[in-house]
């Protein structure tokens, strides 16, 4: 048998975030050996901005990064470290200039955040709305008080839930502002998959959306629901015939209603997958089996 060898390129990477929990892009970090958490100033499309190291210096597959990487500027140094608290400092200050002008033009919009590129070249304001905005206007005031260049992000209901952080469900601090850098899409199959109520109140994060929480164990309860009967399926068991009452997908048990034979009172019971025998579907699996030719 013969054995083929793949040569793979590999390149020096750093990850750096420039949120706290951004999205972490790669550069190349050049002569530097940079460690995770150092402050480190690199150029972006953006222009030159100050961001952390949040993937210490590493080889990396050519195949997996997007060529050609940007190189790390330096180290971020201790002037570098005061202009950053002059950007903040200024970007509060910002916040409330442009609030009080939204206000005095009656538009239609909530400013949630301000964010100034680190060379100062650039301010970005996110704000949400229910609709468009005319804020052309605003740019051109804003555009007179700071003297740079303005840009006005509308962005989603999630985003906004990311940036302000609060407390969800569950007690705890939002994922979005904790861990996850990128939302991935969350439907309200996930939430049947996983039996639970479909009650938007109980579902829904402190953002009004599908909590992002029902992607994490998705893939276990698709795997596991594989092989469960549905609810109101006649099944045969040690103790005779019954219907599926309940599921418990984790387990692997059905609560049924069972009869020994017939004329008997029924008996509820609990058994495991490879005790039943699925003798008859529901109505509705049966007619989406014979339309699909699946399972529901």
């Amino acid at each position: 048998m013969k054995e083929y060898l793949v040569s793979v390129t590999m390149v020096d990477i750093v990850g750096v975030r420039f949120k706290k929990v951004g999205k972490i892009y790669y550069f190349e970090p050049g002569d530097l050996q940079l460690e995770r958490g150092q402050g480190v100033i690199v150029e972006t499309a953006r222009g030159i901005e100050y961001g952390t190291v949040d993937i210490a210096r590493r080889p990396e597959a050519e195949e997996n990064v997007v060529l050609p990487l940007k190189q790390v500027i330096r180290v971020a140094t201790e002037e570098d470290m005061e202009r950053l608290a002059q950007n903040k400092e200024r970007e509060r200050e910002s916040i409330e200039v442009c609030a009080e002008k939204i206000k005095n033009q009656g538009l239609d919009m909530k400013l949630v955040d301000v964010e100034l590129t680190f060379d100062q070249s650039k301010i970005i304001f996110y704000f949400t709305s229910d609709g468009r905005v005319d804020f052309r206007e605003l740019v051109k005031e804003l555009a007179g008080v700071f003297r740079i260049r303005i840009e006005l992000r509308q962005i989603g209901v999630r985003d906004e839930a990311k940036i302000m952080n609060g407390i969800g469900i569950c007690g705890r601090t939002l994922c979005c502002a904790t861990f996850l850098g990128d939302f991935q899409p969350v439907s309200i199959r996930m939430a049947k998959e996983q039996s639970l109520s479909l009650n938007p109140t109980k579902i829904s994060g402190v953002c009004g959306r599908l909590m992002c929480c029902l992607k994490y164990e998705e893939d276990v309860y698709e795997y596991l629901n594989r092989d469960m009967p549905s609810v109101g399926d006649i099944i045969r068991t040690p103790d005779g015939e019954g219907e599926i009452l309940a599921l418990n997908v984790l387990r692997q048990v059905v609560k049924a209603a069972v009869r020994k034979k017939a004329g008997d009172d029924t008996t509820v019971g609990f058994y495991a997958l490879p005790e039943i025998t699925v003798i008859e579907k529901t109505a509705i699996e049966r007619r989406v089996a014979d339309s699909t030719g699946s399972r529901l």
